[in-house]
């Protein structure tokens, strides 16, 4: 799947998301979103996608850990304004996933952010147990 396919510009293509604030400390200079609060954005959802994972598909607490992290910015973010955050799994492989992640604001997307997580057992990677491989199949980005 394509980094840029249109449906991730779509909050209702995320299976998942979550509302967050922005903080006055979030603004640069330019009284838009700093790029390093984007990113600590971002991570808020990533860390409470992994919890709601836990909490609710009984997946016991497996490690797993974040591999990479790609962020594209597509407008200006604004202090005080309605911010979400879709997510969804776009790609599992034997250890490995990717998550997708899309920032909202009233008017639209304003960035996409990409993730890779690695299942990690006490060698190493290793492969993502059975369940949850299910419950991240739950989380596919909408048509």
């Amino acid at each position: 799947m394509a980094r840029h396919d249109p449906r991730r510009l779509d909050a209702s293509a995320y299976p998942w998301s979550v509302a967050v604030e922005t903080r006055f400390g979030d603004m640069d200079v330019n009284f838009h979103l700093n790029n390093v609060a984007v990113a600590g954005l971002y991570e808020e959802a990533r860390v409470r996608f992994n919890w709601h994972i836990r909490d609710s598909f009984g997946v016991g607490r497996p490690r797993f850990l974040v591999a990479r992290v790609e962020i594209d910015y597509l407008g200006e973010g604004k202090y005080r304004v309605p911010t979400s955050i879709g997510v969804a799994v776009v790609a599992t492989g034997t250890s490995s996933w990717r998550v997708a992640m899309g920032l909202f604001q009233p008017g639209g997307c304003i960035g996409l952010c990409d993730t890779v997580m690695v299942h990690r057992g006490d060698a190493g990677p290793a492969p993502i147990p059975d369940l949850l491989r299910t419950a991240l199949g739950e989380f596919a980005l909408r048509p």
